[in-house]
């Protein structure tokens, strides 16, 4: 099965995806939560690079749950329209300096 390429959106839904699960992960190891969630290191260590825009729903549920998120605030989190058109690696920044 031939996997179509990912549009822009997709790409920074999963960006904004990964940005999420890292700031809520806070001071926890990548290791623990992702044991805690029955994934592995290298899976949230994708997602939360934005390499796997687009990971499974129980993925995301798992790890949702370990970290305490609710699946409609994730939800409402990586579906916010870009108010921005910089690219997105612009606008990153550090995980301490973004409120959830």
């Amino acid at each position: 099965m031939v996997r179509l390429p990912l549009t822009p959106a997709e790409v920074e839904r999963g960006q904004r995806l990964g940005a999420l699960l890292r700031r809520a992960r806070g001071d926890r190891s990548m290791l623990d939560v992702a044991l805690d969630a029955r994934v592995s290191p290298e899976t949230l260590r994708k997602i939360e690079s934005g390499r796997v825009a687009t990971p499974a729903f129980p993925t995301i549920a798992a790890i949702a749950d370990v970290l305490g998120l609710s699946l409609d605030a994730v939800w409402t989190e990586i579906s916010r329209p870009d108010r921005c058109a910089e690219p997105a690696r612009s606008r990153r920044r550090a995980p301490e300096q973004v409120a959830l």
